[in-house]
């Protein structure tokens, strides 16, 4: 008998249903339905989305929406099924959802420092965690971990980085490991000329080669922002040193991360650019099964490129690497600024190549000493949003 045969279907919880990550999810509950079940979803203030994912899953039985005038409109137009309970708005909604009896497993794919409190619920309540959010373990990686070994709960990496090393390393320890390489597309201005960045907009940043994302996420990619954030994320996922983290440049989006073990021998992940690859391993982990989209044909692969980073060109990783070797709350600070920066890119309010700039000051000026608990990081969290707004 296969594995998968043995286990019994997953009961899923999934914060943050409406995004990208969370339409790829909901794919890889329908094309499996003998082995997930989809309970509760939430979303931030898409209530009629959400409505119409809860008919087309009539498993779901519990409902939760961030923004409160969106619950509003929601209880009085009454637009979900019967049976399904609306609960609270806020983090209360989330945590309730996270820490349901009958789940067995939360993906967090919520934005922003939101799914933070929803995903130490669900390792408090000894819930694996498919981890999609990368402001929760680059905020607050050693209270996170350290919940999840208190609640006996595995965190389970659905970014597809991240997914890859997961993979890479099943069965070898990580004493063995020399380093880690998480591979970057380069953004929509990967091939741009310097010179041009000045100019750039919005619409141009959200124009990704491979990836189909948010905005958030897409303006990050360009910047490569999204691959320093991810760095500090696999520091605390895989308890690597920071000089063990490294990014290179594949603008194919084939190969997900590679690991370099003492000996010299490198493991590789690879996979189409769909998050249904790495979102389906894990969910369905330790088991396999036929996946959601097709898989690779290795005969139609060109060719298969890496280049070195210019850091130059792509400050923000340069600066990312600054605040995870300084650790404490360096990081939660450079992830604090960057997203204020890039909101207001997206407003229109700064150029592009503020978004640098604007963390660059953030973290010159917010230097406070690390953390002794979480509420330390919130503070920092906090500060370094005042000061970055007060830097546009």
């Amino acid at each position: 008998m296969s594995p998968t045969a043995t286990l019994p279907r997953k009961r899923v919880v999934l914060l943050g249903a409406t995004g990208s990550i969370g339409e790829s999810t909901l794919r890889v509950i329908a094309a499996h339905p003998d082995k997930l079940e989809l309970v509760a979803i939430a979303a931030r203030a898409g209530h009629a989305r959400l409505a119409a994912i809860a008919r087309l899953f009539p498993s779901v039985r519990h409902v939760a929406l961030f923004d409160e005038a969106a619950a509003r409109d929601a209880r009085t137009g009454a637009v979900f099924p019967a049976g399904v309970t609306l609960h609270d708005t806020g983090s209360a909604g989330l945590i309730a959802l996270a820490g349901l009896p009958e789940a067995d497993i939360i993906l967090v794919a919520v934005v922003g420092t939101a799914g933070l409190a929803p995903a130490l619920a669900a390792l408090a309540a000894g819930k694996d965690l498919a981890l999609a959010s990368k402001e929760i373990l680059v905020m607050a990686g050693q209270f996170v971990m350290a919940a999840a070994q208190a609640g006996g709960a595995n965190i389970l990496p659905v970014d597809s980085e991240h997914n890859a090393v997961f993979q890479c390393l099943a069965g070898h320890p990580v004493a063995d490991v020399r380093r880690v390489t998480l591979t970057a597309s380069g953004g929509a201005f990967r091939d741009w000329p310097a010179d041009r960045l000045a100019h750039a907009t919005p619409a141009d940043a959200l124009k990704h080669p491979n990836w189909a994302m948010g905005p958030k996420i897409t303006v990050d990619s360009a910047t490569l922002a999204n691959k320093g954030l991810e760095l500090i994320e696999a520091r605390w996922l895989f308890g690597l040193r920071p000089d063990q983290c490294h990014a290179v440049l594949h603008p194919q989006s084939i190969v997900h991360a590679l690991v370099e073990f003492n000996d010299g021998s490198v493991l590789a992940q690879l996979c189409p650019p769909s998050m249904t690859f790495p979102i389906q391993h894990a969910l369905l982990h330790p088991a396999r099964a036929p996946g959601t989209d097709l898989p690779l044909d290795l005969t139609k692969l060109s060719a298969l490129e890496f280049r070195p980073v210019d850091e130059a060109r792509f400050p923000l990783l340069r600066l990312a690497r600054t605040a995870l070797q300084a650790g404490g709350a360096a990081p939660a600070v450079f992830n604090a600024a960057n997203e204020i920066a890039v909101a207001a890119f997206l407003a229109g309010r700064l150029p592009f190549l503020g978004i640098a700039s604007v963390v660059e000051k953030t973290l010159d000026r917010v230097q406070p000493p690390a953390p002794a608990d979480l509420a330390a990081v919130l503070a920092a969290d906090a500060e370094a949003r005042r000061v970055a707004a007060a830097k546009l």
